[in-house]
């Protein structure tokens, strides 16, 4: 496959320019939990386990610049803002799900027990 520069960087493969869109620890689990319906900062810190404040607010920003993610601040007080997919972020829903399908079957096929029981 040809290499090719964007945005001063050098890609080796459509997969890399792909994952420097969607991959990492948390820019799934965002886009996964925005594809039923626009939510607001406070409701995506809920869903996602251990994300920090400012992580998920560098990740929004990131997923907002490259297209993937709209957000709509509203004229209130105290100011409401909701993030949810644009259209190329919705391009992204069917791949994650087809990586969440195969972590699944690798987990089966280490023998892992998913989702853990929880201890008491």
């Amino acid at each position: 496959m040809p290499e090719f520069f964007h945005d001063k960087r050098l890609y080796y493969t459509p997969i890399e320019f792909a994952l420097n869109h969607i991959g990492g620890t948390w820019k799934m689990p965002i886009l996964w939990r925005l594809q039923e319906k626009a939510l607001r900062f406070n409701e995506l810190k809920k869903d996602i386990p251990h994300i920090t404040d400012k992580m998920l607010t560098s990740q929004l920003r990131e997923l907002e610049s490259k297209g993937l993610v709209n957000r709509k601040v509203f004229p209130v007080v105290p100011p409401k803002v909701e993030y949810s997919l644009t259209e190329k972020g919705e391009k992204a829903i069917p791949v994650i799900e087809t990586i969440m399908k195969y972590g699944y079957e690798l987990i089966i096929d280490e023998g892992i027990e998913y989702p853990p029981k929880k201890k008491e």
